[in-house]
């Protein structure tokens, strides 16, 4: 089975801008990577985290998995995939920041908020059942925005929801206080393409 146009096109594409970046893979390859950062995305192939932050190769430590969750710390014998990146881009390559990337559409939270099937997945159900209990707590005004308001309240609650399971993992807390880690709390507007941060307890936009 032969590889869709759109990826064969894309690699195409991207092998011809490869000679100008080729001295920054070989760099890549013989030195590792050092990203500043780990961003904790969704799975969403709207809201790419690269293509937001206009990064290049070796600049950012992206995760991604349906509605950008960060699981609590439980170190246990089950897999735990998002849990081993936090890991691996904290304690092994020691990123600076990390930020929880929320973004608005996102069908996870249709999911949590009994929007899109739930009790007939094998694994989405469970995954976004923490999302779904706090769907209890987004209360908007009545009014023909209503649902959209909810969805958004709840997308941006579950970033902060995260940003609490982040301190959760030791490794995580222990930096953050000795002041060598900064979590972030950010949310991506699909539509405008702006991109709101959590600072001093109020989303805004990031200008």
């Amino acid at each position: 089975m032969t590889l869709p146009d759109i990826l064969v096109a894309g690699h195409r594409h991207f092998r011809e801008g490869f000679p100008g970046a080729e001295d920054r893979y070989r760099q890549l390859a013989t030195e590792g990577q050092k990203p500043p950062a780990l961003v904790i995305g969704c799975c969403d192939s709207r809201s790419a985290p690269e293509s937001i932050f206009g990064s290049g190769p070796g600049e950012l430590f992206v995760v991604r998995n349906v509605a950008n969750i960060v699981p609590p710390y439980q170190p246990d014998a089950h897999f735990h995939g998002t849990s081993a990146a936090i890991e691996y881009a904290v304690d092994v390559l020691e990123v600076e920041h990390v930020l929880v990337l929320g973004h608005a559409g996102c069908g996870g939270i249709q999911a949590a908020l009994g929007n899109a099937p739930r009790t007939d997945s094998a694994f989405i159900g469970n995954w976004v059942l923490p999302l779904a209990q706090l769907a209890g707590s987004v209360q908007v005004p009545p009014g023909p925005a209503a649902a959209k308001d909810r969805a958004t309240a709840l997308e941006r609650l579950a970033v902060l929801a995260s940003i609490a399971n982040l301190r959760t993992f030791p490794f995580v807390s222990e930096r953050e206080k000795a002041g060598r880690l900064a979590l972030h709390a950010g949310w991506f507007d699909i539509p405008t393409g702006r991109l709101w941060v959590h600072e001093d307890d109020v989303w805004q936009v990031c200008e």
